[in-house]
């Protein structure tokens, strides 16, 4: 239970860090079992309460995870320690070797000029085309706009402000490609705590103009439910995202569940950051390894059917 002074603090609930951070509950509680943090407070109904200081490292750490960290190697490091990795690391350009694009967008983010930023993206998509627009712009800027979330130069706010903005674009982009009811149907979706909504609407874009007959559940289907939309919809593919946060162990053993309930005439296909996706291989699970994987991988699926 909380001391007098504990109790004067700003706490989140265990839901609200889940939304903040976009750790699930899920991970949350393994990481307090297995590693010792974050250690949760208990608020007057004994449920998982967090400091402001534990969200801010847990902000960090889905960031640097997002990156190809390992909890189990950083998560001991103290808060400082984990900004100057993050500022340190390679993987990403920095903020200054952005095309100036980017710097434009990011700097309405930043204004809050939404529908300025919402004009933008839609003039982006029009001048690179959609795939271009996904490889040249929605990748980059996905990653700066994650960098400067965990280095505190942006809000949690201005962050969900660009997420909400892009899928509005990605959305409406995606519903002017000519549909005509061409094989292969593909449902898209994502397991139950996985929330990787940018990666799944890229997914879909993607399958969309390779001419693919989309359909989207959104994010968080239960297993049962993705098979009953498979087999409703008719569906030849069903495709799911997963983030690097989604726990690893979690992402095969939902994927061979999975697979034992579909028909197996119904491929599966499995795409994102998630480490758990490179670990071993799952019989009757095709991985894609980025955007431009899905066309090949979709030529591939019209010649081993005969379709084309």
């Amino acid at each position: 239970m909380m001391t007098p002074t504990e109790s004067q603090q700003v706490l989140y609930s265990i839901g609200a860090v889940e939304r903040d951070t976009g750790l699930t509950k899920d991970t949350l509680r393994v990481w307090e079992r297995r590693y010792g943090f974050p250690t949760p407070l208990r608020d007057l109904h004994g449920e998982r309460v967090y400091s402001h200081e534990q969200v801010e490292k847990l902000r960090t750490l889905k960031r640097l995870l997002d990156r190809g960290h390992r909890p189990g190697r950083i998560i001991d490091r103290s808060l400082a320690e984990l900004v100057e990795l993050a500022d340190a690391a390679p993987a990403q350009a920095a903020a200054g070797e952005l095309a100036e694009p980017l710097h434009a967008l990011i700097a309405l983010v930043r204004q809050h000029r939404v529908a300025e930023l919402r004009q933008e993206l839609g003039q982006a998509v029009m001048r690179q085309g959609l795939a271009g627009f996904l490889t040249d712009t929605v990748g980059p800027l996905n990653r700066a706009i994650g960098d400067a979330w965990m280095r505190g130069q942006l809000e949690i706010f201005e962050e969900h402000l660009y997420t909400e903005t892009m899928q509005s674009t990605l959305r409406g982009a995606i519903a002017s490609i000519p549909q005509h009811g061409r094989p292969p149907r593909v449902l898209l979706t994502t397991f139950p705590n996985e929330q990787h909504h940018l990666g799944l609407l890229m997914a879909e874009a993607m399958c969309a103009l390779e001419g693919a007959t989309c359909v989207s559940l959104g994010t968080q289907t239960p297993i049962f439910d993705i098979v009953m939309a498979a087999d409703s919809h008719r569906a030849d593919i069903v495709a799911l995202s997963f983030s690097a946060a989604y726990p690893a162990v979690q992402v095969a053993d939902g994927l061979e569940e999975l697979r034992t309930k579909v028909p197996a005439r119904v491929a599966i296909w499995a795409g994102g950051t998630n480490a758990g996706l490179q670990r071993r291989a799952i019989e009757g699970v095709r991985v894609i390894g980025g955007l431009a994987a899905v066309g090949p991988a979709i030529a591939d699926w019209q010649a081993a059917t005969g379709v084309a």
